[in-house]
């Protein structure tokens, strides 16, 4: 077995990469198709998005904030670019009349009592396709128990994908024992970009999220991860957009916030308009004010 290299130190976060031709970076080579999937969910104005994740069900259940998704999600579909959600949900919740693009979950399989790990890929392209999806993402085990099982599925994913046009989301699974730190991202980012992914989702670190960033050839979007309080949030949220994610995916400090209405226009005037979090979180309270 070689032995591994010592990690690159020259990221040059501060020179963007080139694209060419299309607004998103590594993306510019892609089908007509894909890019126009892309273009749904990522908002070519500003080039980046605000994806409103509601997919945890598909492990753990209800859990608060999406016990009704029909009553708790569905007014927040005009304020989100895009929904990531389960099938299951889609069909039988979401209103077909909506023009809002749909990343829908791909994997799946043990439940929260289980090894989170041992997923598989739990929806057939051609379903996506007839769904109308934007893109579907799925979870990537990097250092997890399955990790070559989940990386498979995801390349299988890809390949599915390229064949019919359909943007795969990789999305950075952290395990219970595993270091949440710049250098773990780097390595699980760029795994899941070299192996075909057209984006990726990950989580925010304080130190070295740029790296994490630079170092990926494909777009990234922010995960929002455990509920914070809404400063804490909007602060996360407007760090990882000005150290180069293309957004974020933000369920629970959206949809458990005591305002959601008010918290997903918050995060929007965050990612979009580059509205400073004490300037967001005064937006929040004065919505939340207004009911």
């Amino acid at each position: 077995m070689p032995e591994a290299d010592i990690e690159g130190q020259r990221y040059q976060s501060g020179t963007p990469q080139a694209a060419p031709g299309f607004f998103l970076k590594g993306s510019h080579q892609l089908d007509w198709g894909m890019k126009n999937r892309l273009a749904r969910v990522f908002n070519p104005q500003s080039g980046r998005t605000v994806m409103l994740a509601v997919d945890h069900g598909y492990f753990q259940g209800p859990t608060t904030g999406l016990e009704r998704i029909d009553l708790n999600i569905v007014p927040l579909l005009p304020q989100c670019d895009a929904l990531f959600c389960t099938r299951g949900i889609l069909r039988s919740v979401i209103p077909a009349e909506s023009p809002k693009p749909m990343v829908l979950r791909a994997s799946g399989g043990p439940s929260i009592l289980k090894e989170l790990s041992d997923e598989q890929i739990a929806m057939d392209m051609e379903d996506a396709v007839r769904l109308n999806a934007a893109g579907v993402g799925i979870q990537v085990f990097i250092g997890g128990e399955h990790e070559t099982r989940s990386i498979h599925n995801m390349t299988r994913l890809v390949d599915a994908g390229l064949r019919v046009g359909m943007p795969v989301m990789g999305v950075t699974a952290v395990g219970r024992d595993m270091v949440r730190d710049a250098k773990y991202f780097r390595l699980a980012c760029r795994i899941i970009a070299e192996l075909g992914a057209q984006y990726v989702k990950t989580y925010y670190v304080a130190e070295g999220f740029d790296t994490v960033v630079a170092s990926c050839p494909v777009p990234i979007v922010m995960a929002g991860g455990q509920k914070q309080p809404e400063l804490d949030a909007l602060t996360m949220a407007y760090n990882a957009v000005q150290e180069g994610a293309a957004g974020v995916d933000m369920g629970r400090n959206i949809f458990q916030s005591d305002a959601p209405k008010a918290m997903i226009a918050a995060v929007h005037a965050v990612v979009h308009k580059n509205t400073k979090p004490k300037e967001a979180l005064d937006m929040y309270l004065s919505l939340k004010a207004q009911g």
